[in-house]
């Protein structure tokens, strides 16, 4: 039986060990802090792309290009549908997948595909980003964590907020490097940066009171920090509101 193991009571006594200490070692890894928004809105850029596209790393290597300048929020959502294709990315989620599909038509474009550009809510296939909106901004967020580890996400709605705010939280990794070895990038080494490793959406918000939810907490893969981002979008539209971003 399993309790008369030694070889499984070691494993599952380990197991048990790091289950217990584990969000000891996520606030030892990431210490207290807040972030908050701000006055400006940052233009929200989201990739949606797969590894088993031949098409997508060029513009992989575009959105690394946007790391880490001001006011410029990045993730990378790699979608399922390339998987049965030859090379099944292990990036990808049905989950990235079904949120793709939930913005045609409201984002602009009219089908999914890949690799797939989206700014601030709308399909975009421009040469260069839009300019930052001048609008004030009608959301504020803010990411808090603990000395326990705990994270939470709040929103306070300002003047000209929309009745309907959705908003949705990611967790994103950097520096990822994957050798494909079948599918259309059979060959290829691949560069990932703000690559979805957790995401959600929230329910739907009416910003009437202020809105707190805490976000589970799961750690990075090895040599891998993460970043959390929040975005607010107008419910109608899909355009954003409001991002914000804490580092990890």
């Amino acid at each position: 039986m399993f309790c008369c193991d030694p070889v499984n009571m070691k494993r599952h006594l380990l197991a048990l060990t790091l289950v217990l200490t584990a969000p000891a070692m996520l606030a030892q890894t990431c210490p207290a802090t807040v972030a908050q928004s701000g006055a400006a809105v940052p233009r929200v850029v989201e990739l949606y792309t797969s590894e088993g596209c031949s098409s997508c790393p060029p513009a992989d290597r575009w959105l690394s290009s946007l790391k880490g300048r001001p006011g410029i929020v990045t993730a990378a959502f790699h979608v399922d549908y390339w998987n049965g294709l030859g090379w099944p990315d292990r990036f990808a989620s049905p989950a990235y997948t079904e949120r793709q599909q939930q913005g045609v038509g409201i984002n602009g474009a009219h089908q999914p595909y890949t690799p797939q550009i989206v700014v601030d809510g709308r399909d975009w296939r421009g040469s260069s980003l839009p300019a930052a909106s001048a609008e004030p901004a009608r959301i504020r967020l803010a990411w808090s964590r603990s000395t326990t580890g705990e994270l939470r996400l709040s929103a306070e709605a300002l003047a000209g907020a929309p009745a309907r705010i959705q908003l949705w939280w990611a967790r994103v990794e950097d520096g990822h490097q994957s050798r494909v070895k079948a599918g259309e990038n059979s060959g290829t080494t691949l560069a990932h940066d703000s690559v979805v490793r957790a995401y959600a959406r929230l329910p739907t918000w009416d910003g009437r009171s202020r809105g707190e939810w805490t976000v589970p907490v799961t750690a990075g893969e090895p040599g891998h920090a993460s970043r959390w981002i929040a975005v607010a979008v107008d419910a109608t539209n899909g355009r954003v509101l409001q991002a914000v971003e804490l580092g990890c």
